[in-house]
């Protein structure tokens, strides 16, 4: 997985995705989500980094099924709110 935090003034932003996602775009009728360099580059990370940021995280977006499966192992995004994109997962945490 790709792994990319940022400092916002609304909190820390994650973004987070598979590798082999990066640089694709997936649709599902009026719904595209783009996986772009720009905002989900980052470094290589295993499950429990990601797990780490997660549970940090005010704002993320986590893309692909790896992604997303440990997002919610973890129970950090409850499966029934992940969107089926394609053939990809997507997954938004916000918190308040």
């Amino acid at each position: 997985m790709i792994l990319r935090e940022r400092s916002t003034d609304q909190g820390l932003l994650v973004a987070v995705c598979d590798e082999d996602v990066l640089g694709e775009t997936f649709e599902n009728g009026e719904v595209s989500i783009t996986v772009n360099e720009e905002f989900y580059g980052g470094d290589p990370a295993e499950a429990d980094d990601v797990v780490d940021s997660l549970a940090r995280a005010n704002i993320a977006n986590i893309v692909g099924s790896r992604a997303v499966e440990v997002a919610v192992e973890a129970g950090v995004i409850d499966d029934a709110h992940v969107l089926e994109i394609g053939e990809t997962r997507h997954a938004q945490l916000v918190r308040i």
